[in-house]
């Protein structure tokens, strides 16, 4: 069970990295969910998601790669019966949640299961923060990271003097996930991830291992632009 103070610091990371650049407040998140609720639904979630990865690659002594990437968008999500509306965006700003629970209110209203793309907009958030201060990929600069693999590759060789060649590999990957759902709670990756696989072990009798690994696979389809 996740404490109340790692909660609080979780939904405080999530929130100045996915709603606070962009102009976004808890008011604007239930404008977005009562906007989709004048349509009869059983359920209604709003998904934001920053992920930021980083790759290395070494061969022979020598930097072959280095791949960095940034992505992050929005997704809405409506129920009714036994159908699933989805849109989603990868640019996040009011307009484009406004949007996004605009389409999925009108598919559920026609009764259809739809997964819908919106056209992204050249929206630019102020005061934008690119690496944020819980980064744990930032907690070693570019240098250490090529060091580190210089490191693997003379403990390589170090092993066997038959070795004639060393490849070595560094990725990293930091997301940071916000569910706000329909009941106005808010929520974080970690609070998603320990609910779902309690529901798992409950339904499907799996240990706390096979659970937690299941959730994090079915999680990493979640956010509709993953798709």
């Amino acid at each position: 069970m996740i404490s109340r103070e790692p909660t609080i610091e979780r939904l405080v990371i999530a929130r100045s990295l996915l709603l606070e650049p962009f102009g976004l407040s808890e008011a604007t998140l239930a404008k977005a969910l009562a906007n989709i609720a004048t349509h009869r639904i059983d359920d209604a979630d709003l998904y934001f998601q920053y992920t930021r990865s980083e790759g290395w690659s070494l061969e022979e002594g020598i930097v072959k790669s280095g791949s960095f990437g940034i992505d992050q968008g929005v997704g809405v999500r409506a129920v009714a019966g036994e159908k699933t509306a989805f849109a989603y965006s990868d640019d996040i700003s009011e307009a484009a949640l406004m949007d996004a629970a605009r389409t999925v209110r009108t598919i559920a209203a026609a009764g259809q299961s739809r997964k819908v793309k919106l056209k992204r907009t050249s929206t630019i958030a102020a005061s934008r923060v690119l690496y944020a201060p819980m980064d744990p990929i930032a907690t070693l600069d570019s240098a250490q990271k090529v060091a580190l693999l210089e490191k693997v590759e003379r403990m390589a060789r170090a092993k066997d003097p038959r070795i004639v060649q060393v490849m070595a590999g560094l990725a990293a990957e930091y997301d940071v996930v916000l569910v706000a759902r329909a009941d106005g709670t808010m929520k974080s990756y970690d609070e998603v991830l320990v609910g779902m696989a309690g529901w798992l072990r409950q339904s499907q009798g799996l240990d706390d291992a096979v659970a937690r690994d299941a959730a994090k696979a079915m999680m990493a389809k979640m956010p509709a632009w993953r798709g």
